[in-house]
């Protein structure tokens, strides 16, 4: 297939760094804004009715459904997740480094320490 002007100057454009990693990071907002608009939609709910589910406005729904929008907190998206009965998963990936930067690492484990923590409260 032959290849566009937008697609030959967006490639020539993700060779920089820079364009790339807000490329990127647009591309995760976008992710978003279409999953709670696609659940929302399945759900059977309009903007204004799920912005009463939550008690909020329909101008903030559709904020958080518009693909520039990269302001959501992961307690907004937990609302709208349960009143729309779905989950937030939340994943942080390490990335990739140059093959000649890769240093050898050992795994750390996470040890939660809330119970310790909640004691110290009492």
């Amino acid at each position: 297939m032959k290849k566009t002007n937008f697609d030959q100057y967006l490639e020539d454009q993700l060779k920089e760094p820079a364009f790339a990693a807000r490329f990127e990071r647009a591309g995760e907002a976008w992710d978003v804004a279409l999953q709670i608009a696609a659940l929302r939609r399945e759900a059977g709910l309009s903007q204004k009715d799920l912005a009463k589910l939550l008690k909020t406005s329909q101008q903030q729904i559709s904020r958080l459904e518009s693909p520039g929008y990269e302001g959501h907190s992961l307690s907004t998206l937990r609302r709208v997740a349960e009143a729309l009965h779905a989950r937030v998963r939340v994943s942080i990936e390490r990335e990739e480094a140059a093959p000649s930067s890769r240093v050898a690492e050992v795994p750390v484990r996470y040890h939660a320490q809330k119970a310790r923590t909640a004691t110290k409260r009492q």
